[in-house]
């Protein structure tokens, strides 16, 4: 991936409307397959709920989120970036989609989002034991008292 930037845009709803040849490349998706799918074709299941909650809650309020993500690739294997989302206005000011932009992170910021999501995956775990399924209202908690919000 080296330094070049890997770019997507959805529409309100996460399906892909745009997707350039770095993202195709890398995550071994033609842009045939990935233009009008769901993002989270991409989604690893390494990946906590709560960084997803996290990043649709900022986006929510109309600012930009930025984080570390652990994507699937179409053969099964997995690539990170350090992901910028940001969500894109038309003419009337309204939120009308969301533009992502990822770079490959270091070794250091991989290390440190594995265990961090290891430790959050493992809370969800305990807490969809607990209750049979994760409420939205955990995933709040869990996130605003952990060191991913800002």
């Amino acid at each position: 991936m080296g330094r070049e930037l890997i770019c997507s845009k959805t529409d309100m709803k996460g399906f892909i409307t745009y997707a350039n040849e770095a993202l195709c490349r890398i995550s071994g998706f033609t842009e045939g397959e990935l233009l009008g799918s769901p993002h989270n074709i991409m989604r690893h299941p390494d990946m906590p709920r709560v960084a997803y909650a996290w990043c649709w809650d900022v986006l929510g309020s109309g600012r930009n989120w930025q984080g570390l993500v652990k994507n699937r690739c179409k053969n099964g294997d997995h690539y990170w970036v350090d992901a910028n989302v940001s969500p894109q206005l038309g003419r009337g000011g309204g939120v009308i989609g969301y533009l992502s932009t990822r770079r490959k992170p270091s070794r250091a910021q991989i290390e440190a989002a594995e265990s961090l999501y290891a430790e959050l995956r493992r809370v969800e775990g305990d807490m969809m034991e607990q209750r049979g399924r994760l409420m939205p209202q955990d995933v709040m908690r869990l996130y605003r008292e952990g060191p991913l919000y800002r």
